[in-house]
């Protein structure tokens, strides 16, 4: 880590000639004076550049500086390196000779970004550094998702739109006056577009939420696109207002209201199908943040055989959701894809001979011959007190969108186990953690062991884009922490998306689930009922056929669905490939 005192940087732009020592002394005076960061002083007084600053700082560590602004990138060689690790470590990959990797760094320090690249490249890392400003101009670039020239075009009409010097101020009446223009404003042809054509493409790129972000001096635009963020375009400070509370009038928010988080929601038509967008703002330092979740009605009206489950799993999982009775959970992280398989067992259950009711917070798709109901805590509308009159209502089936209290764990179990059959979600790291995580609420575990036939976990990973999918050879190191060492060569078969068109030059195109399904049976049952310990759960499972997620990652990189790298992102926590 670099760790040199703005007074050192100062020395050392002296000593290297980029300013003089009167010029020092001057900024030092001035940073004094405004409490402020030397470095800062020296660059906004016209002393120095970014550059010179980072340059210098190359040469007292020996390490050579880079210039992106005029460096030729090779878009095959930037996409060796996965684009979470270029955003975490704050890297670019700029030319590979022989058997070594030349990487602009912000920091040329950091050993631990050296080894991970090294590791999933095979190369030998040669660091060199670079601007924090031209790094990250360079991974938005270069793993941008979308073509924006429209989106441009229309913030450029925006940019000779008179918007009255509209600032959010902190005087009562000037925010007022600000209001008002911001009613005129919204409905004006280039805000409108602009918001349109955000909306659109992100629907374009199949991106599951679009988030805009205030800063300082712009706006910064990004989508999810296979549960990752993309930037996509950074408009102008002054339309910040303006696009913000376009996005609240169609969301049918309170324009007037900065001070507090609102929610709201926007149905619309695009391309022949059915949206909802729900849509949240969120007051922060530099203005409003928006997010939206892009929910496709149609995207959730898929088969238990679209999931990416493996045939065994499937089976086994089908056998588990066939059943007349039971609890059945599904766990994972937030975007995990548990709703849509939950959505994906109703849709298989939902043959019109059953009551099928589920609550849910919000109710995301609305799907027919489904009675389904959403929390409301103002009303005391809970997902308890939906559960309580659920059973009053002579269900058969029973969804419920989150398992998160002792109270409504409770009511969950006794449904289940009084003949019906209960759907729900936790949020925990694997399979046997549920059942833990019952007893922690407050189940007693016989009840559990009663009740509960079969917990899912799951993960989603992207998978490599067929259209640039090619055979690709890690290092032995990779290929031994990744425990595939047992397996000849003949045996391995590795690939990754080089980048093209079709993929937005990712890599990577649309995902797939990993697995892993945990059949409740007579010994797990012993077990559960003498609190025994997750560890001990999963052991016995494993011994009982359950196919682990390390198991079901390591099958899909063999069959070459997707990435070592995606795996290590997607199935073990914090990135540690020592977990295989």
């Amino acid at each position: 880590m670099i760790t040199k005192s703005p007074e050192e940087i100062g020395a050392m732009l002296v000593e290297e000639g980029f300013i003089t020592g009167r010029q020092l002394e001057k900024a030092k005076a001035q940073a004094e004076k405004q409490n402020e960061d030397l470095q800062r002083v020296l660059v906004t007084m016209g002393f120095v550049s970014n550059k010179d600053i980072v340059e210098s700082l190359g040469k007292a560590m020996n390490v050579a500086f880079v210039d992106l602004d005029t460096a030729h990138l090779d878009p095959e060689l930037v996409k060796s390196v996965p684009e979470h690790l270029a955003k975490r470590y704050s890297v670019i990959p700029v030319e590979q000779k022989d058997n070594k990797l030349t990487l602009a760094m912000v920091d040329p320090l950091n050993v631990l970004a050296i080894d991970d690249i090294r590791l999933i490249t095979g190369f030998d890392i040669v660091p060199m550094i670079a601007t924090e400003e031209a790094v990250n101009k360079c991974i938005s670039t270069m793993f941008g998702t979308t073509d924006m020239v429209a989106v441009d075009d229309a913030v450029k009409d925006l940019a000779e739109t008179d918007f009255g010097g509209m600032e959010v101020e902190d005087d009562i009446e000037e925010n007022e006056i600000a209001i008002d223009k911001l009613k005129e404003l919204v409905d004006e042809a280039p805000i409108v577009r602009v918001v349109n054509l955000i909306i659109s493409q992100a629907i374009n790129d199949h991106a599951s939420d679009i988030h805009i972000e205030p800063e300082a001096k712009n706006v910064k635009v990004r989508y999810r696109v296979d549960g990752v963020l993309h930037d996509v375009m950074n408009p102008p400070k002054h339309i910040q207002a303006p696009m913000v509370s376009r996005i609240k009038i169609m969301s049918s928010m309170d324009i007037a209201e900065r001070r507090i988080p609102q929610d709201g929601k926007i149905h619309l038509r695009h391309d022949g199908r059915e949206f909802d967008l729900r849509v949240s703002t969120v007051p922060c330092v530099h203005g409003e943040k928006v997010v939206m979740r892009i929910l496709d009605r149609g995207s959730v009206m898929l088969g238990l055989n679209k999931l990416g489950f493996s045939d065994i799993n499937q089976r086994m999982f089908e056998d588990i959701v066939d059943k007349p009775y039971g609890m059945i959970l599904v766990t994972g992280p937030t975007g995990s894809g548990k709703s849509t398989t939950l959505y994906s067992c109703l849709n298989r259950l939902n043959t019109g001979l059953t009551n099928i009711m589920t609550i849910e917070d919000p109710v995301e798709y609305q799907l027919p011959g489904i009675n389904q109901v959403q929390v409301n805590t103002k009303a005391d509308l809970t997902f308890a007190s939906a559960l309580r009159a659920f059973l009053r209502q002579d269900p058969d089936i029973i969804m419920v969108g989150e398992i998160r209290d002792e109270e409504t764990a409770k009511i969950a179990v006794e449904a289940a186990l009084t003949g019906h059959l209960v759907l729900s979600t936790l949020h925990t790291n694997d399979a046997s953690g549920a059942v833990s995580r019952l007893i922690e609420m407050g189940v007693e575990p016989f009840l559990v062991a009663s009740s509960v036939i079969g917990i899912l976990a799951q993960r989603l990973a992207r998978t490599i884009c067929p259209n640039c999918k090619e055979p690709f050879e890690p290092s032995p190191e990779a290929v031994r922490r990744f425990g595939l060492s047992m397996y000849s060569d003949s045996q391995l078969n590795f690939y990754k998306g080089r980048g093209c068109d079709n993929c937005k030059m990712t890599g990577y195109k649309g995902r797939t689930g990993i697995h892993e399904i945990l059949t409740i049976t007579d010994r797990l049952r012993a077990l559960i009922l003498h609190r025994s310990s997750t560890a001990e759960i999963k052991q016995a499972a494993i011994e009982e056929g359950m196919r682990t997620m390390q198991d079901d990652g390591l099958s899909k990189i063999i069959s070459g669905k997707t990435s070592m790298e995606e795996c290590l992102r997607v199935v073990f926590v914090g990135g540690d490939s020592e977990s295989f």
